[in-house]
């Protein structure tokens, strides 16, 4: 054992130096870390120290956001050069084993995300490992920390309910990446692992409150076919029975209203804790006539949601500006758990950890999470390897080299785009993240690879031998020096490698957001100019406008093959139906229109854009020119709205509202950013939101005469195609 692993033995063997703050680490740089680190900063006694992510620049930006002074690529070069307390496993379930028992074996006590391992016996083991090193062991079933579930707990427990009848327990959440991907993620690997991964949430708080049950069983439906060729069973009920009292357990995973609420039903009460609004309601009767016993209920229980939700409010508004520590009640509850854990870390002993976090809970939970998921008594025939699914032979194992590369083909449009060239069999190969984002029917017949495009020799690699480059992909990100990162030095790179590989060309796609769209009666051509006010417009729109930039910069000095395409507002296939471009959108339920919503939209079917890439592609002697992919206008945001009403039989809450509202807003929101120093606060801007309403006109002449480009603008097919399928695919 190394000198530093003989010190974090010592120190979990309780010779810790006196006053000392704990030294933490994360293993694991994703979305959840972020949360941790956040919390971590307002635990008493506590340093985080190092982060750790096999992603070195994943883990470098979380670092640098948080002040986190070192970094590794390993878990067991961390362990030998820090002097650790604990760790932070924060990475998928089907790696908690490894990676908990290599931290406990070098004497380093150690806090898990749920679920705590993906299978229960293994989270037995490092039960035992644990307690044999003398280390803490914890699992964060943070939602057992909230607020409105520590004071349901406390009245179940004080007799205030009387004898408890009934339990329902309901977790009622769309699940994204059962749509949108990555489909190769763990919890979709195996369609029993959503309830280790989703349903752990519930069994805790089921074990916690009234313990295990007698009797048990379960039912899983509402099936989807997953790209992978493997299933995903979107509803799930649990009925179990304890003692005298029922037990239900219900999660759902279709797109709906977003619920997360237990109620409890007893002799002499009712109680009710909304996770998802953090608010908690307790009903019992009263000394009064049934009549007015009912309206001191409604009444009461008004006031108590009033009170409530203006306390939550107050604390995310003090938080905002520095003055409270834990802002949200998920950060809350995450932060109330680590609370828990080194609490009992401090007093030198696992045993005395809060039972709620205690590896012996977070066994016995993924214990009934095993038992569910067997008996809902699943077809055999959806435990398929993923390998089996979708497998195909790639157009270069078949003898043929590519001759177009598609960046981004994992996209709304790329996905579209390949489905036209396969079927044009034109010969493919494609650079994903993950080949699992790609249908099965995509992957046939195409020479799908993996990377990113900061990785330049993995570029230089897939466009050799290529004729053609397509670069669709978009940076997911939120702040500018990441844009600057992920999409304008990704973009260069691109252009670099595609001038050193040879390439015939360069089609880029980038975006008629970096118009400024917002003057009445005007008329947007490809010899307009991008907004010459750039950088004070959205962060989307001026990336690609700086992107752009660099790549004609290179056609025109290096002689970069490029054309450049901007598809406007797309709808169609593949696509959510509930979009971006018409307003802002809350919940898919909410739809504030950007102004007043009666000018016509630049609209354009998704179809009609891969056509007019490859188009593009095709025609020769247009390097250095751009185009614009616009459909001729005949809906406006009102009317989008509408036609979508009809089509799903329903009725959208809708808000035109005036842009200077949303301005306004957004200046309040930056003079906070200025008060707390925000790293992120540039001075709003009237004319991006201004923009937003597309009030001007394209005029896509030189694509439809140059490029021979005829897009679908007749209303009724583009309502059919635009609207109605993606709709229908949505609610599948």
């Amino acid at each position: 054992m190394s000198e530093a692993m003989q010190s974090n033995a010592e120190r979990s063997n309780g010779k810790r130096g006196g006053g000392r703050n704990c030294r933490v680490a994360l293993l694991g740089a994703g979305y959840i870390a972020g949360w941790h680190a956040r919390c971590l900063a307002s635990v008493d006694g506590v340093d985080l120290v190092a982060v750790c992510d096999k992603a070195r620049g994943r883990a470098e930006t979380l670092a640098a956001s948080y002040g986190v002074p070192h970094v590794y690529v390993l878990l067991e070069e961390m362990l030998a050069a820090e002097a650790l307390d604990a760790v932070h496993i924060l990475v998928p379930p089907d790696l908690h084993f490894a990676a908990a028992k290599t931290a406990i074996d070098a004497g380093v006590s150690v806090f898990l995300e749920k679920p705590m391992c993906d299978r229960a016996e293994r989270c037995e083991d490092l039960v035992q490992l644990a307690a044999e090193r003398r280390v803490s062991l914890g699992v964060g079933h943070n939602f057992l920390f909230s607020r409105p579930w520590e004071q349901l707990r406390r009245d179940v427990r004080s007799g205030i309910l009387g004898r408890i009848d009934q339990i329902t327990i309901t977790w009622n959440r769309f699940l994204p990446q059962s749509s949108l991907g990555p489909f190769d993620i763990w919890m979709l690997r195996d369609p029993r692992n959503i309830v280790l991964e989703t349903g752990s949430h519930l069994v805790a708080h089921m074990l916690d409150l009234i313990g295990e049950p007698d009797t048990m069983d379960a039912r899983a439906s509402n099936s989807i076919a997953l790209p992978t060729g493997r299933s995903f069973y979107r509803r799930w009920q649990m009925d179990a029975v304890k003692g005298a009292a029922a037990i239900h357990l219900n999660a759902s995973f279709v797109p709906g209203f977003a619920e997360f609420n237990l109620h409890v039903r007893g002799t002499f009460a009712a109680a009710t804790a909304d996770i998802e609004r953090n608010t908690y309601i307790l009903e019992r009767y009263r000394a009064a006539d049934p009549d007015f016993e009912n309206y001191a209920m409604i009444a009461a229980r008004a006031k108590q949601l009033k009170k409530q939700a203006r306390g939550t409010l107050a604390r995310y508004a003090l938080s905002k500006l520095h003055l409270e520590k834990r802002a949200s009640p998920f950060g809350e509850s995450i932060a109330r758990s680590l609370d828990a854990f080194y609490a009992g870390l401090k007093n030198g002993s696992s045993a005395k950890l809060d039972e709620r976090i205690s590896g012996q809970f977070g066994a016995r939970v993924i214990r009934i999470c095993e038992q569910i998921g067997e008996r809902a008594r699943l077809p055999a025939e959806s435990m398929r390897p993923w390998a089996e699914a979708g497998r195909s032979q790639t157009a270069e194992s078949a003898g043929a080299k590519p001759e177009i590369l598609v960046l981004g083909g994992a996209g709304f449009i790329g996905k579209e785009l390949l489905r036209q060239l396969i079927a044009a069999r034109r010969r493919v190969r494609v650079l994903v993240r993950s080949a699992a984002s790609l249908p099965g029917e995509l992957r046939a017949g195409i020479d799908c690879r993996e990377g990113n495009l900061l990785d330049r020799e993995a570029l230089l690699d897939v466009m050799q031998d290529v004729d053609c480059v397509v670069h669709l992909a978009r940076a997911r990100v939120k702040t500018w020096v990441d844009y600057k990162k992920f999409e304008i030095d990704a973009t260069r790179l691109v252009g670099e490698c595609a001038l050193a590989a040879g390439v015939r060309r360069l089609v880029y796609a980038g975006t008629i957001d970096s118009y400024y769209a917002g003057r009445r009666g005007s008329t947007i051509t490809e010899a307009t100019g991008l907004d010459p006010c750039i950088g004070r417009r959205n962060l989307y729109a001026r990336a690609k406008a700086h992107s752009e930039a660099a790549l004609s910069a290179m056609h025109r000095a290096r002689g970069l093959p490029l054309v450049i395409v901007r598809p406007g507002i797309v709808i169609g296939r593949g696509g959510s139906p509930f979009h971006w471009g018409v307003g802002m959108w809350w919940h898919d339920a909410v739809c504030q229109v950007w102004g007043a919503g009666t000018n016509k939209l630049p609209l354009v079917l998704v179809e009609d854009v891969a056509r007019g890439l490859i188009a593009a592609i095709d025609t020769p002697g247009i390097e250095g020119r751009s185009f614009n992919l616009v459909a001729d206008a005949c809906l406006s945001a009102e009317e989008y709205l509408d036609e979508l009403d009809r089509a799903g039989g329903m009725r959208i809450a809708r808000c035109a509202t005036p842009i200077l509202r949303f301005y306004l807003l957004d200046l309040l929101k930056w003079m906070v950013k200025v008060a707390v120093r925000h790293p992120e606060r540039q001075l709003p801007s009237y004319r991006d939101w201004q923009s937003r309403t597309q009030q001007a006109r394209f005029d896509c002449t030189a694509a439809k005469t140059v490029l021979g480009w005829n897009p679908v603008s007749e209303r009724a097919e583009l309502v059919r195609k635009g609207i109605e399928e993606p709709l229908r695919e949505f609610f599948q």
